[in-house]
């Protein structure tokens, strides 16, 4: 194995060199500064000059005697008699409480409690560490305490990225919507069905606090039974116009206005265009909802 790493020098070394102690660096070159530290005689080189890559983590870069004496004869200085130099990326085990402390500032949760059960095994190298709130797991129910994985990432070098992952169990007081007694689906939502609670609960990412304001007066897609939570993705506003009502018509000609009584044929929100049929005549026109029982209909002016 040795021979077969010789054959290879002065380009990464996957395999350690038992015999040649590494020396570390951390940035994205060996520098001037570097060499030095191993060749005296190179100490004359301006110690931020970029002189190879730094290796990957894991990995070593060698430098042999022709090399040495290559990066001295760049600088007039004569090399005569140097050793091979071994550079390995610095590496630290990973530190739970940076990782805690990453995991914070990335939530954005300030009651939140982390309890960190796993991380990476292994050192890392020494940078950054920063995790990101898209790559955090979910619970199948925001209530289970069940642990969830988080992916994050080690910066060094500049910009490079050394991927980590842990697996952590959170949990935060999150103000919720429960039903006081059992709500119905097409049912508009009165204020005394809902009460506000505080409960320990994993924060998701679209958690927002809604208000008893915001939702009375909406109505339930699906059965709501008493003491579940209030969710806006089973929820819907009540429609501005229902199919079958009858609904007051303005048609804005340029400066003209005409008003007429339609029935909708179609139901809407505020907003949306709809079906309308004119009673007298069985015509079937469309018109934008402009409020509650009113509909719309522009026609450009005649010139």
């Amino acid at each position: 194995m040795t021979t077969r790493c010789l054959t290879v020098c002065c380009w990464l070394i996957p395999c350690a060199l038992a015999q040649t102690p590494c020396l570390t660096v951390t940035g994205e070159q060996i520098r001037g500064s570097d060499v030095a530290r191993a060749v005296p005689a190179l100490a004359k080189i301006s110690p931020n000059v970029p002189l190879a890559p730094a290796p990957p983590p894991g990995n070593t870069r060698v430098f042999y005697l022709s090399e040495l004496q290559s990066i001295g004869a760049r600088f007039s200085i004569r090399v005569v008699d140097a050793q091979k130099v071994c550079f390995r990326y610095a590496t630290e085990d990973l530190n739970r409480d940076r990782v805690t402390e990453a995991m914070r500032k990335a939530l954005r949760v300030p009651d939140a409690r982390i309890e960190l059960l796993e991380t990476s095994a292994g050192p890392v190298p020494i940078g950054a560490i920063e995790f990101e709130r898209e790559n955090l797991g979910a619970p199948a129910a925001p209530g289970q305490r069940t642990p969830v994985p988080w992916r994050g990432d080690i910066v060094y070098a500049g910009n490079r990225r050394f991927p980590i992952s842990a697996k952590v169990r959170i949990t935060a007081p999150v103000s919720r919507l429960v039903a006081v007694e059992p709500l119905r689906p097409g049912v508009a939502i009165k204020p005394s069905q809902l009460r506000s609670e505080i409960v320990e609960s994993f924060p998701l990412a679209t958690n927002g606090v809604l208000s008893i304001e915001q939702i009375a007066g909406m109505t339930p897609l699906r059965p709501i039974a008493a003491g579940a939570e209030i969710r806006l993705d089973n929820l819907t506003r009540p429609n501005d116009v229902n199919r079958g009502d009858m609904v007051h018509v303005e048609v804005r000609i340029g400066a003209a206005h005409l008003a007429l009584t339609g029935r909708a044929e179609s139901a809407g929100h505020i907003g949306d265009t709809i079906a309308v049929r004119n009673p007298d005549s069985s015509k079937v026109f469309h018109a934008m909802v402009e409020a509650a029982g009113k509909v719309i209909v522009e026609r450009p002016g005649l010139e």
